[in-house]
């Protein structure tokens, strides 16, 4: 009792929207530069989960911004969410697969 405790925390959204199959969207410009951005994170981001869920000696955190910036959530007693925005539609079935994986 009368014992002061201070806990700090963080939150981080990050929206990764526009992360697509080049071949599909047809981008250019900035636009193909956005995705491919874009899609590099989310592969980095990937590397980290494998890595730490194999308890790796060596978590690849610097490969990207994303994963630069998410180290101290995704390591420790960190937590993280992903939410993903599926499609149901048959068409979509390669896509939602991947974005599960």
């Amino acid at each position: 009792l009368g014992r002061s405790e201070t806990l700090l925390g963080s939150l981080h959204l990050v929206d990764l929207a526009g992360s697509e199959r080049l071949s599909k969207s047809n981008a250019a410009g900035v636009q193909l530069k956005e995705t491919q951005s874009i899609n590099k994170s989310l592969s980095a981001l990937s590397d980290v989960f494998v890595a730490l869920s194999k308890k790796q000696s060596h978590v690849p955190y610097r490969n990207t911004k994303l994963t630069y910036l998410l180290q101290p959530c995704l390591s420790g007693d960190g937590k993280a969410l992903v939410i993903a925005n599926l499609s149901s539609t048959e068409e979509s079935a390669h896509e939602t697969l991947c974005s599960l994986r």
